[in-house]
């Protein structure tokens, strides 16, 4: 074999090893594991169990979290969603319940993002007798606020009109929000809620409102992202220290428009669901009103429903 065969089969041996060596030392590691999403998202394999479990290379396992659906099982069954269910408004609920879950043919539910903000209530109503032990087929259908992240819980409680903290129970899964990216970059905008804490003042005045803040994703469409924060309400901190939301839970922002200082804003017609008395539409339309209001580009502000400006929010 002549020398210059030989040195090109050690120049190529070299150079795969060099190449072996520096896979073998630069190559990025995948990120380190926290949780059972990452280990999906770092590519280790699933489990099909129930709950699904993901196994990394040192053998550690992460569960997915499906809250407490599997311990609730001989009590309270959901059919949709599913646990990480990925959901939009409006959602439907249904599943089975014995008939102790309900009084009165029903019971509540409420869906919270992973700030704690209620985004939607809703009661969920007997499909058949509830006056049983058995199994009952429930249904109910709710509209939800835009979420301020990705995640969040759906809450079905058991009725509990006595009050006690021992007959109350509740099945929470957690769920994933259609189209609602990861939170980046923020800014802080004010929200504004109503003042109640004088509402027994003879001359109370129902469009007091006070101004809190809220961080919200990073935009040009700062308006807009300050409506959204003001349709998820108040905290129970808040709610704690007098402050409140009128609007109702589940009123989503249809569009919004700023021209010649006039900001035009439009809801869909969960805004005046169930909504009555002249003292609370005040409340709304005032709440609404000062926090676009707080923008020096707004000087006076336009509310209409689906459309219409004239018959909305009758007292």
């Amino acid at each position: 074999m002549s020398k210059k065969i030989i040195a090109s089969i050690i120049g190529i041996i070299v150079a795969a090893a060099s190449v072996a060596v520096w896979l073998f030392c630069f190559k990025s590691p995948r990120p380190e594991v926290q949780s059972f999403n990452e280990c999906i998202k770092a590519g280790y394999p699933v489990m099909e169990s129930y709950p699904r479990q993901c196994k990394v290379p040192d053998g550690k396992i992460f569960v997915e979290d499906i809250g407490n659906i599997l311990e609730k099982i001989n009590l309270i069954r959901l059919t949709n969603p599913r646990p990480n269910q990925a959901v939009e408004s409006p959602l439907v609920i249904s599943g089975k319940a014995r008939g102790y879950w309900f009084f009165e043919a029903s019971f509540p539910i409420r869906l919270i993002d992973s700030n704690g903000f209620v985004l939607g209530r809703a009661i969920a109503q007997a499909q058949g007798d509830w006056m049983t032990e058995n199994f009952v087929s429930f249904r109910a259908d709710m509209r939800f606020a835009m979420p301020s992240t990705p995640k969040g819980w759906l809450i079905l409680e058991k009725d509990n009109p006595s009050g006690l903290p021992e007959n109350a129970d509740e099945l929470r899964i957690p769920v994933v929000f259609q189209d609602v990216p990861e939170v980046g970059e923020t800014m802080t905008v004010k929200i504004f809620l109503s003042d109640s804490r004088y509402v027994n003042e003879p001359y109370f005045d129902c469009s007091r409102t006070i101004a809190v803040e809220r961080k919200v994703p990073k935009t040009q469409g700062i308006a807009k992202a300050a409506i959204e924060a003001l349709l998820r309400g108040a905290t129970e901190d808040e709610i704690a220290q007098g402050y409140v939301s009128n609007l109702p839970p589940g009123a989503r922002l249809q569009k919004i428009i700023i021209e010649n200082s006039v900001a035009k804003v439009e809801f869909d017609e969960q805004l005046e669901f169930q909504v009555g008395g002249s003292c609370r539409v005040a409340a709304i339309r005032a709440q609404i009103t000062e926090t676009l209001k707080q923008f020096p580009t707004v000087n006076s502000v336009i509310i209409s429903i689906d459309g219409r400006t004239e018959d909305i929010l009758q007292p």
